[in-house]
Formats: structure tokens, C-alpha cells, sequence
């Protein structure tokens, strides 16, 4: 099969109207979303390792030129601390990780939150290799109409809800017979909370059955984390078989499915089905796919989370130091239903029938 990238960039599998697009989609994010601008300093932590991230590099440059620049391949653990201690509350920090830079015992995210600074990351670009860095490119898109609009909308929709269902086609429900915990928003609409930033590409409302045993049903999975934090994604989608919120059965499971939950049940005693994640980034979709787990998991559709593991909703039957694993599935996404009405139709959320929101 031949490629569909053109040969001769400067940015290997990533052409120069791509970069052109990261630029046009970095510029929105720290505009609208990030709020950055003077006078607060940038300083962007970059590495070389993969087209991608030289093309993301690329596209800072060009939005933000007055920025420090900082290759972490080529400088000292300390050098990188010593450019973080120069920055004051309000300035922006941007990591571009072809995997997930370390320095030793400082938690970078949160160490850089805890100084008032805005954070960016984009981690682990190695595991986008080729065509899938434009998917990459195109999810850093940001539509504040569409993600604050939809986004909050579809938060107030859960936190209200008594009930709800997924509708995986092929006779598949997995029904929801409880209220909801109050959702989360990862939206680009930081007002109110403590943080500026987060993880990239944005676009996830979550949430969970407030009692998890109310959760009955089937759902199909055609994708799931494996060990390596990968997509992998079965010829045939798994059915998954819920029964008061733990997974009594798997239908055409693979060997590696299996081994994954044979993997939680070792450490866990049995599998709970926790997170309802709803996802809102449109440049993936069942056809467009990233192998890295984290940044597909913004997905327009369902996705849900096996294990006991959640740091985001306390449950009492769960000690945090027992509940091990958080691993995500992604559902078919036929249709999704609150106390009934139908949100989520031909690939795309739809709250209400004036409103656009595909």
C-alpha cells in the first residue's frame, strides 16, 4: 500500500501544510483556551526524537517566538529546573515528549501547577508515528463554540440525569440504572478550577454511576488498552458481559483481552467497570486512530474504564492502595441515552434538536 505522505519535508512524515495547521491550531489553543499572552514568559521544553515533535516545535516557534526554547536531550537535569525556577504565576510551561521526560522525583505537571504556572503537555509522540501525526495535529484543534458549548451542556445533562444507556448495536445495552457522579470537563475552559492546562488534545466530559453495582448489561469493545498502553484493537469487537458492575463475561475475546483481565482479576479479585468517559475530540473516530491509548481515549464516543482504579471518585468498597489498574475500552458507539433522550447519533453528540453540536 502506498503512502499518502508526500516525500521532501523538512519534518519527514509530517508535510510543511501540516505544520501550518499546528501552528493555526497551537495559536487558538493559547488564545482562546490557555489564555496566555504579555506580558507572561513561555518557555517550551522540546525534544528531536520524532517528526512529530519537531513539527509541534516548529508550530511554538512560530506562535510564540519570544519563548525559551529548551532541548531536553541536550541540557542537564539541572539546567531544566533552573529555566522552570525562573518563570513567576501566570507563565506558560509547553512539554514536547516523544515519550514522558523525568526528572528523577520532581513531578513535573504538578510541580509546575503548584507555582501558578499554565501547562501544556504533549506526551508519549513517539507512539504516533507517520500519517498518524496529522490525526495528532488535527485533534489540537480548538473550537470553544463546539467544546464549551456541547461540553458544559452535556455535563449539566449527566449531573442531572437519574438513568442512562449505551447502545453498542447488535442487541448490545449497557444501561446505567443510577444517578451520575458530577462529571469532569477536560473542555479548554479552565475558569473556576485551580489549574490552567493539562494533558493534550483536549476533549472529554467523565463521569460514573454514583452505585457502580447499577450497572448491567452488554457492550461491544472494538479497542482496548493493552499492557504497553497501545491500541489494540480485535478483529471482531469483544462483548462484554456486566453484571451489578463487574465483568462476568467476555464473548469473542482474544487471547490478549483475556490475558488483560486475567492481568486485573490476579490483583484485584474481579473486574469493576468504573469511568463513563465521553468522549468529544472529532479527529478520532473508529476509522482515525493514534496507537497511544491516552491521546485516542479523547475519541468522539464512549469509552470505559476496567479496573478499580479511579483517583477522581471515592467509592467506599475501594481502599486506594488495593485498586490497581485503570485500563480503558472503547465502546461502539451506536447511540447514547440520558433518562432516555437519545445524545449522541451518527458519530456525534447531539443535546438538542436546534443545536448543532456534530
Amino acid at each position: 500500500m502506498m503512502s499518502t505522505l508526500p516525500a521532501g519535508s523538512r519534518f519527514g512524515a509530517i508535510p510543511e501544510h501540516a505544520v501550518d495547521t499546528a501552528e493555526h491550531n497551537v495559536r487558538d489553543t493559547l488564545a482562546v483556551a490557555i489564555g496566555h499572552a504579555a506580558p507572561h514568559a513561555a518557555l517550551i521544553v522540546h525534544d528531536t526524537r520524532t517528526d512529530l515533535n519537531r513539527a509541534l516545535t516548529e508550530a511554538y516557534r512560530r506562535v510564540v517566538p519570544d519563548a525559551e526554547f529548551v532541548d531536553f536531550d541536550s541540557t542537564t537535569p539541572e539546567q531544566v529546573l533552573a529555566a522552570f525556577a525562573r518563570l513567576h504565576a501566570g507563565d506558560l510551561v509547553v512539554l514536547i515528549q516523544s515519550t514522558s521526560f523525568r526528572l528523577e522525583a520532581f513531578r513535573i505537571r504538578i510541580e509546575l501547577f503548584k507555582r501558578g504556572l499554565k501547562v501544556i503537555e504533549h506526551v508519549h509522540l513517539s507512539r504516533m508515528p507517520g500519517e498518524q501525526g496529522l490525526h495528532y495535529i488535527a485533534s489540537l484543534a480548538y473550537d470553544p463554540a463546539y467544546y464549551r458549548g456541547v461540553g458544559h451542556a452535556l455535563k449539566a445533562r449527566i449531573d442531572r440525569a437519574q438513568h442512562g444507556a449505551v447502545d453498542s448495536g447488535d442487541g448490545a445495552r449497557l444501561v446505567f440504572g443510577s444517578p451520575f457522579e458530577p462529571a469532569k470537563l477536560n473542555i479548554g475552559d479552565y475558569s473556576g478550577m485551580n489549574n490552567v492546562g493539562g494533558q493534550f488534545p483536549l476533549g472529554e466530559v467523565f463521569t460514573e454511576a454514583r452505585d457502580l453495582e447499577a450497572v448491567n448489561g452488554r457492550v461491544r469493545i472494538f479497542v482496548f488498552g493493552d499492557t504497553n498502553f497501545l491500541v489494540n484493537q480485535p478483529a471482531t469487537p469483544v462483548t462484554l458481559i456486566v453484571e451489578k458492575g463487574r465483568v462476568a463475561g467476555a464473548e469473542n475475546a482474544t487471547p490478549a483481552f483475556d490475558n488483560m483481565l486475567a492481568i486485573i482479576r490476579a490483583h484485584e479479585g474481579e473486574v469493576w467497570l468504573r469511568e463513563l468517559g465521553f468522549g468529544m475530540n472529532r479527529a478520532f473516530s473508529r476509522e482515525r486512530m493514534v496507537d497511544d491509548i491516552g491521546t485516542y481515549e479523547r475519541m468522539c464516543g464512549i469509552h470505559l474504564s476496567l479496573g478499580a482504579k479511579h483517583g477522581v471518585y471515592a467509592k467506599p468498597q475501594f481502599k486506594r492502595k488495593d485498586a490497581r489498574y485503570h485500563v480503558d475500552v472503547f465502546a461502539v458507539t451506536e447511540a447514547v441515552y440520558l433518562d432516555g433522550e437519545r445524545v449522541y447519533q451518527d458519530g456525534a453528540w447531539r443535546l438538542d434538536a436546534t443545536q448543532n453540536t456534530g
